[in-house]
């Protein structure tokens, strides 16, 4: 008799820092395919051996659910009745999602006109609490940090560490499927918690200690090793015009297409300047344009949709590739972070250039069609 699958707290929990007696918030996260690109690469005439980790596959369709879960677990075990978040869309969907599991209250915060619309209803749905804020994301997390001083609710930002733990559970199962840890990994940066979270659990596979846990300054070196050796170089991509990384300092009004990533003042600045110190990597940028053009290449090429700012991820490592800044022949995991169906306006915003329309007659069909065989 097999066991049924319930997600990354049951299946990780000695390796996560929950009281044995905690009950799992869980709807079964993880687990996502780590897809081999096979056209892409040759079609792009770069040699490496390019793998993603498609986070769209969780639960609410992104990367959050795994942060979410144990951040929730632990909010309901600690006694708290609500949780509340700043969010440029999944995040609030995720909060939501495992607050009405657990039978708590979610309240988001959004900025306003800033927030995909797939994004927005799953937050609704679910049955959260939405205050649209006039501002940015980052007035949105100034203002969840001063309400939560004195209000009783438990803030789910990767602020909270346990988000970042749950998130490390993504190195955990790229080292399980490929017997080793990547020469590189690269993700999207935007509030910088995910690249910290995955070089926590590349250095926890290791036996490796990193300052960038918070829950223990690198004494996870004394945590059993996986059998395997090694940790990747991360190397974190952002959008032009949103790239605190690249400009030295927060950008006050950022912009981009890559809505997920649209963030000036990352919360885990710090802990993500380790992780490039660390791992060797570095930090670069990419265009709208060129974030897009990923996306749809992708999806033509290998039949993975995914949100615009999961494709910078793979933009830049094309681009770092061709540049010989990744060696070839490298093994390269790039994270998708979440799913397309989240932002569709992105690829419907020029409308629907490649539409056929004809009169419903068989002939006609037959035409349009043989025409572009």
């Amino acid at each position: 008799m097999t066991s049924r699958y319930t997600g990354i707290i049951e299946t990780y929990r000695s390796r996560l820092p929950l009281a044995p007696e905690a009950r799992a918030i869980s709807l079964g996260e993880g687990r996502t395919p780590l897809i081999r690109l096979e056209n892409l690469p040759r079609a792009e005439g770069v040699d490496a051996d390019i793998y993603v980790k498609f986070e769209g596959a969780n639960p609410t369709g992104s990367f959050k659910d795994r942060g979410m879960t144990v951040a929730v677990t632990q909010a309901v075990h600690a006694g708290s009745r609500a949780i509340i978040c700043a969010s440029t869309g999944n995040t609030s969907a995720a909060a939501a999602a495992y607050a009405a599991r657990a039978g708590i209250k979610a309240f988001v915060l959004i900025p306003e006109g800033k927030i995909a619309m797939g994004k927005l209803a799953q937050a609704v749905v679910h049955g959260a609490t939405v205050v649209q804020i006039r501002g940015n994301f980052d007035d949105g997390m100034r203002l969840v940090k001063e309400v939560a001083r004195t209000a009783p609710v438990a803030i789910v930002n990767s602020i909270n560490p346990y988000r970042l733990q749950g998130q490390k559970t993504a190195a955990f199962e790229i080292v399980e499927a490929l017997g080793r840890a990547p020469d590189f990994h690269c993700l999207p940066v935007g509030n910088a918690g995910n690249i910290t979270a995955h070089w926590i659990g590349y250095s926890e596979s290791a036996g490796t200690g990193t300052a960038a846990c918070a829950f223990c300054g690198g004494a996870c070196a004394q945590l059993p090793p996986a059998p395997v050796a090694g940790r990747p170089r991360m190397v974190g991509y952002q959008a032009s015009g949103a790239a605190p990384f690249l400009r030295g300092g927060p950008v006050k009004e950022p912009e981009t297409v890559a809505t997920a990533i649209r963030i000036g003042d990352p919360q885990s600045w710090e802990q993500a300047w380790t992780v490039q110190r660390e791992s060797g990597g570095w930090f670069d940028e990419l265009g709208d344009e060129e974030i897009l053009a990923m996306q749809a290449r992708l999806a033509a090429a290998e039949g993975v949709f995914c949100e615009p700012a999961s494709a910078t991820s793979l933009a830049g490592a094309v681009r770092d590739l061709k540049r010989g800044r990744i060696p070839a022949g490298s093994t390269v995991v790039c994270t998708l972070t979440g799913n397309g169906l989240k932002d569709p306006d992105a690829v419907l915003r020029g409308g629907l250039r490649d539409l056929i329309q004809v009169d419903a007659e068989r002939a006609a069909v037959e035409r349009a069609l043989l025409a572009r065989l």
